[in-house]
């Protein structure tokens, strides 16, 4: 078994590493910020990471406390990874990472990003004076999974929850809204394209896909 690495330093933050500074922690953290999953879950989110490897980081996080694994009753019988409450708390740090990386040379990339990423990112990029006079229910339809956003004056609330009567629905895929929202692509070519299709009011679908603006690049 691969001994992990320590720091050895008496500063918090480097403790902190000690904790969730192995390859793929951090991003477990992230798969597991909406709510608990299973493992073949949490292998759909980080197709990147081996078997192997996940098992161990879930085992590390678990005896740092970090997330627990429980079997949640029938009909679904089954055993899921969850965040501890502290380590929910480290929700806003990812956050912070996600917005500071957002602005280094490259971050327009087109590379994979899974679905919880995605809702991440619209989490951390909303911004609320681009959402002034706007009350809305949004679902937001990644092909088998989906979010519900509802933009109240308050701000931004993501959740994995049906909507009996949503404002409008936008179907799409995590790499287009990827795209439109990194700048890449703009609204109509998707549209047009058929990449992302809207069910509902068309104008509150293309305002909400305004509220999240990419930060500019450093130089």
């Amino acid at each position: 078994m691969t001994t992990r690495r320590r720091y050895d330093d008496g500063c918090a933050t480097a403790y902190a590493l000690d904790l969730i500074g192995e390859r793929w922690a951090l991003l477990v953290v992230r798969e597991l910020l909406f709510g608990p999953k299973r493992f073949t879950d949490l292998r759909t989110g980080l197709p990147g990471a081996s078997p192997n490897v996940l098992s161990q980081r879930l085992r590390e996080l678990d005896e740092a406390g970090i997330l627990r694994r429980r079997r949640i009753p029938p009909p679904a019988a089954a055993w899921v990874y969850e965040l501890t409450p502290w380590g929910h708390e480290l929700e806003p740090v990812v956050a912070a990472l996600g917005r500071w990386g957002a602005q280094a040379p490259g971050a327009r990339g087109g590379g994979p990003i899974s679905v919880d990423s995605m809702m991440l990112a619209l989490r951390s990029l909303y911004d609320p004076e681009r959402a002034a006079g706007l009350a809305a229910d949004v679902v937001v339809s990644l092909g088998e999974d989906g979010f519900r956003a509802t933009v109240t004056p308050d701000g931004l609330r993501l959740a994995r929850e049906p909507v009996d009567r949503p404002d409008v629905v936008i179907h799409t895929d995590t790499a287009t809204l990827n795209s439109v929202i990194c700048g890449r692509r703009t609204k109509e070519e998707v549209l047009a394209a058929e990449d992302l299709v809207v069910d509902g009011d068309e104008a509150v679908a293309m305002r909400f896909l305004t509220l999240f603006p990419f930060p500019e690049p450093v130089a």
